[in-house]
């Protein structure tokens, strides 16, 4: 697949999958007639992983530090990660139901 095509199919930019080449993350593992980077179904599955692991909130530099690390070490980072989540998850929950009581109240507040 060329750059466009990954970038079209992960919805990544490429700005992006050249901050993960700069970051030694991923490389392009040829070049088509036209000179366009192409990437295989490897390098594909390695930029939706990064990509993920982004989504879930952890750094270039964590994500560097598990990409290529045992199945233990990216499972103990990803409970972490998860349960940071959660926490950050209730905290909103809470900042919803906060926010909902102060809108209930202005609008009791108009109808008088």
């Amino acid at each position: 697949m060329t750059l466009r095509e990954i970038c079209e199919t992960l919805e990544v930019s490429r700005r992006a999958i050249q901050g993960y080449e700069n970051a030694g993350l991923v490389k392009a593992t040829g070049r088509n007639k036209y000179g366009h980077l192409l990437y295989d179904d490897k390098a594909k599955e390695r930029i939706a992983k990064i990509r993920f692991y982004q989504q879930l909130g952890l750094s270039i530099a964590d994500i560097t530090s598990i990409i290529d690390a045992p199945n233990q070490v990216v499972r103990n980072v990803l409970e972490q990660q998860v349960q940071k989540l959660v926490k950050e998850q209730m905290k909103m929950d809470d900042l919803i139901k906060e926010a909902n009581q102060i809108i209930d109240r202005l609008k009791n507040e108009n109808d008088k």
